[in-house]
């Protein structure tokens, strides 16, 4: 996927602010992904796109020697230094994470909460990734996969052909791309969430607020028109509303991989 950085990071320095107030979801996400983690991890530790360090301040819990917190996004690492640190804070690092500026052999584990989705080269980031990890160091990682948003999608075809929403990476990608790094032992699992919405303006409200923008390079660049919208929002709602209600999918790949 071609994806626009700059994009990326102007949608999530303007998120900063908001993004904490309706990240309900990727804090769920985030603490399901720590559950499938061995206790016994320690060492040097990396959060590559680490937002509001919500992940990075749980990761003070494995008792690491070091712990780096990575965005695109510099006002996001501004905010992860805010945070009250009961411990010693992370170090921050501005990067982008398929050119991650670290040395071979640093890191002794990387995870990563919901920030693959953002990178236009899986093969980029995992070689990367691979690169940095010590031998016996575990990557483990969130992402969001193909069904994610499909009611929002499934609403807008009935409008125009352009794509509105970003696309996600499959479970194929993944593994082939991990395997072609240099990864060798590969697990990943799926699960389902669908949180309800009072409207469709009300999803669309919060995914402005976290920054998940479609910055596809070759996304429609023309103002959506409010009647267009109004066809959208109609759409949604009388394929899926329910009691006042609308739902929306977001699926999950959660994977580890060394």
């Amino acid at each position: 996927m071609s994806l626009d950085k700059a994009k990326i990071r102007q949608s999530f320095s303007a998120a900063s602010i908001t993004y904490d107030n309706v990240a309900a979801l990727q804090r769920s996400i985030g603490y399901a992904l720590l559950n499938t983690v061995d206790s016994n991890i320690s060492g040097t530790l990396l959060d590559i796109g680490c937002g509001t360090g919500f992940l990075t301040a749980e990761l003070l819990r494995f008792n690491p020697e070091f712990l780096i917190a990575l965005d695109i996004a510099l006002p996001m690492l501004h905010a992860t230094r805010d945070k009250s640190w009961e411990k010693l804070p992370p170090s921050l690092l501005c990067a982008d994470a398929e050119h991650l500026p670290l040395m071979d052999d640093s890191v002794n584990h990387v995870f990563s909460n919901l920030a693959l989705q953002w990178c236009s080269s899986l093969d980029a980031v995992f070689t990367d990734i691979k690169r940095l990890l010590k031998p016996d160091g575990q990557f483990i990682f969130s992402t969001f996969a193909p069904d994610t948003l499909q009611e929002l999608k499934a609403a807008w075809r009935t409008v125009d052909a352009y794509e509105h929403v970003n696309d996600f990476h499959t479970a194929d990608q993944l593994t082939d791309s991990l395997h072609r790094a240099g990864f060798k032992n590969i697990n990943i699992i799926n699960a389902l969430y669908t949180p309800q919405y009072d409207s469709v303006l009300a999803l669309m409200q919060e995914l402005k607020h976290i920054g998940a923008h479609n910055v596809r390079i070759k996304r429609n660049r023309h103002c959506t028109t409010k009647i267009a919208m109004q066809r959208m929002i109609a759409a949604y709602q009388d394929a899926h509303g329910v009691n006042g209600k609308i739902p929306a999918s977001f699926e999950v790949f959660m994977g580890r991989a060394s």
